[in-house]
């Protein structure tokens, strides 16, 4: 399973790059929002700025709602870098747009997919990814782990080259079973990636090996 970083903070893109697991970053308006950055040509450049941190893909989310200016947005994004993702809404002007992209050599980036039929259609459009929101799920009383499975299990039926990239993490046990169904990547902030590196034995284990080792050497 591939892990990407879901931030635009670049302290916190590099700190889960140095880890050396980090395989992408996925971004969008909200997260831009939330580190100051704002205006088209700042966050054009932030977006230039964090493919030289990661040589892995990096979504970069369309804010266009309409055909013609997803496309138009969408080829402006993927002339940024050759690791430049278009991330497309999950509408129908969306799907469209996808289709186009699919057929043009541009990798797309299907977010905001809440149910198996809209994993179906994005997939079926050409969709590099699409982005099931496990924790928005979760947060109305919704199962978004049984739709990573469900949506396994229909593209394995089809044989679909469309990645089931999760997202909306919000804790490690999400990762452990988005792994467990055979989820292409997870998105996760840092702290959940970071959390995966913790268990209380790991800590007592190694307290013990260094006191005996200064015991032995003292």
């Amino acid at each position: 399973m591939k892990f990407f970083i879901d931030t635009a903070n670049l302290e916190e893109i590099k700190q889960a790059n140095e880890l050396g697991i980090l395989d992408g970053v996925t971004t969008n308006p909200s997260l831009m929002a939330k580190e100051g950055i704002t205006g088209e040509k700042n966050i054009l450049k932030h977006y230039t700025d964090i493919c030289k941190i990661v040589d892995g893909p990096v979504s970069a989310e369309v804010i266009s709602t309409n055909y013609n200016d997803i496309i138009k947005e969408g080829k402006n994004l993927s002339k940024l870098h050759k690791n430049i993702v278009v991330k497309v809404p999950m509408i129908s002007e969306g799907l469209k747009a996808i289709k186009y992209f699919s057929l043009n050599g541009i990798k797309t980036n299907c977010t905001l997919v809440f149910s198996a039929g809209q994993a179906l259609i994005a997939a079926k459009a050409g969709a590099t990814y699409i982005s099931p929101f496990l924790g928005r799920l979760d947060d109305i009383s919704s199962s978004g782990i049984d739709l990573i499975g469900q949506i396994r299990h229909i593209y394995d039926n089809y044989n679909f080259k469309t990645e089931i990239l999760a997202a909306s993490i919000r804790h490690p046990m999400h990762i452990i079973n988005c792994a467990e169904l055979g989820a292409d990547v997870a998105t996760c902030p840092l702290k959940a990636i970071k959390d995966l590196l913790n268990h209380p034995l790991t800590d007592i284990g190694l307290d013990k090996f260094l006191k005996d080792y200064a015991k032995g050497n003292s």
